[in-house]
């Protein structure tokens, strides 16, 4: 017969220190870039000249009467709009706030403030964007979802971007090995892309709103990430005493 209870010492959690920070000088040149290819996809918009690209994006994943069939399997429609659902308003925001409280939990108090205001921000900008340009959902397709509000910028791409940068940018700081904080934010690229394309190939979306919404998210994501650094860490400091 043994005895019950338990000699074995208690196992204990260390918190990871944070180890990383992207540069300001490489966050603003990445949304610099980011921010100009939205100007220019911007611009071609407003003038009219990214109609012809327009229209050949959005046939090129249709075929059948009024190309209504997109390419593919029969599940490839559901699945397409199951990731699309990533750059939603419930998903992409439940992971935020997700992301927000690990952060606190870790201790990472300015990661933390510093995503918080990155992504309320974005949404703000984003909001604004749409106001000022106000342009129509495409027609050239039938579209294989619900959609409303206007077209340009692309909300699930600008917003996506936003959110899962920011998050990737975040959870980066918490390793000292370079090809990790690569990777994590490789895949958070990648992941927006796709979910730009995604509403491109539903029809919901011109490429050129997909486009402009992936770069203008990139880019604000990079740019928060220096420029509200300061006052997220004045907060998280604040938040201490």
């Amino acid at each position: 017969m043994t005895d019950s209870t338990d000699h074995r010492p208690a196992e204990t959690v260390v918190l990871l220190a944070r180890g990383w920070r992207i540069d300001p000088r490489h966050a603003l040149i990445a949304a610099l870039l980011c921010l100009t290819g939205f100007a220019v996809v911007a611009g071609l918009v407003v003038t009219g000249r990214s109609e012809a690209f327009d229209t050949a994006g959005l046939k090129l994943w249709r075929e059948g009467v009024g190309l209504a069939v997109p390419h593919g399997p029969a599940w490839l429609e559901e699945a397409v709009r199951d990731y699309t659902a990533l750059g939603g308003t419930l998903l992409r925001n439940l992971f935020a706030l997700g992301a927000i409280v690990s952060l606190l939990f870790l201790k990472l108090r300015r990661e933390a403030v510093l995503l918080a205001a990155t992504v309320i921000s974005g949404w703000i900008f984003e909001a604004v964007l749409k106001g000022l340009f106000d342009r129509p959902r495409p027609t050239i397709v039938p579209h294989l979802m619900d959609a409303g509000g206007s077209s340009f910028p692309s909300g699930h791409s600008f917003n996506g971007a936003v959110v899962y940068i920011a998050m990737a940018l975040a959870f980066a700081a918490i390793s000292r090995r370079r090809a990790v904080r690569w990777t994590v934010i490789g895949v958070a690229l990648s992941l927006t892309l796709l979910v730009s394309l995604s509403r491109v190939w539903l029809g919901v979306h011109y490429p050129s709103d997909a486009i402009a919404g992936w770069l203008g998210g990139a880019g604000w994501a990079f740019l928060a990430s220096a420029v509200l650094y300061a006052p997220a860490k004045a907060v998280a400091d604040q938040s201490r005493t």
